[in-house]
């Protein structure tokens, strides 16, 4: 598209001139039309309908006025800058996105805007016999202007929204630590973080561990339940998921992590304030899942496996605990000692059954009642005690987790 030239010269061939003295013409008139093109944005989108007064008027009046100034500015000199005009319309632009206002909306006001200016300036130099090919030209200089002022808008629009978004990361990134933290969370001081995070403060909690993702793409794909807090550059990865047993749609989308080769562990549910027991039981959960305790695919929920995270609580404590009470096992062969502690779980956790042993081993009754007898002999008494019973469960459980 051509631009007319100061003193009715013409850029491009066949371009008809614009005379330069129409432009003192139109800024003479300038108010008027504003006023005019002002009532026909309100008329037409609905975004821009509301009150005459306020900030938002003053705003819109603003964009309206700088608009046709431009385009005035254009007839004058059509090589002059317009960086001051621009700016108005990036600051028009970034007001939009701050007040959550669609990018469409302001679009089409400009579009509204723009053709009604058009319509309005075209009559005024029909009037003035400037005939049908200046008024096209102004046509085109109206559609160049409009998309100055577009593009403009749309540049302070889309940098709003980035800052808008990375403040919000940063914040929800600060909630994140509060929540995590070592120290006591203060529920005032949790909903002041929320609040200015845009996070709605859910009644309970549950924190999800994951296990590193193999490559970046991989990572930037994990799908993240609704108001998922997320800190994957954590180690370990790391998302706290509000309201976890609410609607059902936590389960469904934490199971997707497991397809896409992130074997994660979910926390127990817990109330906000206490957040960061559930990561602590997660990550413990990852820590078994990684030396084969607990599956190492998939997504383990500690709420499954209350039992053996109990177990592995404490791992020294569970050593001497083992060293103590499977202590006559020391004295077999390594081949034998496996047999004995299978067949010995096997018979405490049956009652003593012993055709309930040999179907759980899948081996014959008189197998099992030949490795009982080795076993009287080994433990004596200690296997009739209750105490001892529970001590030797326990420690047998953790065994046949760890093989």
């Amino acid at each position: 598209m051509t631009a007319p030239t100061p003193g009715g010269v013409a850029e491009g061939p066949g371009t008809a001139p614009i005379p330069p003295d129409l432009a003192q013409l139109l800024r003479d008139g300038l108010e008027a039309v504003a006023d005019e093109v002002e009532r026909e944005v309100r008329g037409q989108v609905p975004e821009y309908a509301r009150p005459a007064d306020g900030t938002h008027r003053a705003h819109l009046r603003a964009g309206v006025v700088q608009a046709l100034t431009l385009f005035v500015d254009h007839i004058a000199d059509p090589r002059g800058r317009s960086d001051a005009i621009a700016a108005t319309y990036r600051q028009l632009g970034r007001g939009e996105a701050l007040e959550g206002r669609s990018l469409d909306a302001l679009q089409s006001a400009l579009r509204v805007g723009g053709l009604h200016a058009w319509r309005l300036m075209g009559r005024t130099a029909e009037e003035l016999g400037l005939g049908s090919t200046v008024v096209a030209a102004l046509g085109e200089l109206a559609f160049r202007t409009v998309h100055e002022v577009a593009e403009a808008a749309a540049a302070g629009y889309a940098e709003a929204r980035l800052r808008d978004t990375d403040e919000l990361e940063r914040r929800r990134r600060r909630l994140l630590d509060l929540l995590l933290g070592e120290g006591p969370v203060s529920t005032d001081a949790v909903k002041d973080l929320a609040h200015g995070a845009r996070w709605p403060v859910p009644r309970q909690v549950a924190v999800v561990a994951l296990a590193a993702a193999p490559d970046q793409q991989e990572e930037d794909r994990t799908p993240l339940p609704p108001g998922a807090l997320v800190d994957l550059e954590s180690r370990p990865p790391r998302m706290l998921v509000p309201d976890p047993d609410g609607d059902g749609r936590f389960g469904g989308r934490a199971s997707a992590l497991a397809p896409r080769g992130r074997p994660a562990a979910i926390g127990p549910t817990v109330p906000l304030t206490e957040a960061a027991r559930s990561l602590r039981w997660a990550t413990r959960a990852l820590g078994l899942m990684g030396r084969g305790i607990l599956p190492r695919q998939g997504v383990v929920r500690c709420a499954d496996h209350l039992s053996t995270l109990l177990l592995h609580s404490d791992e020294p404590l569970l050593a001497q605990l083992r060293s103590r009470v499977l202590a006559p096992l020391d004295t077999v062969s390594e081949g034998q000692r496996g047999r004995l502690a299978q067949t010995l779980l096997a018979w405490l956790l049956s009652g003593g059954n012993v055709p309930d042993v040999a179907a759980r081993l899948h081996v014959h009754p008189q197998t099992v009642r030949y490795r009982l007898r080795q076993l009287e002999k080994l433990f004596g008494d200690a296997l009739h005690d209750p105490g001892t019973r529970l001590d030797l469960i326990l420690t047998l459980r953790a065994e046949s987790l760890r093989a």
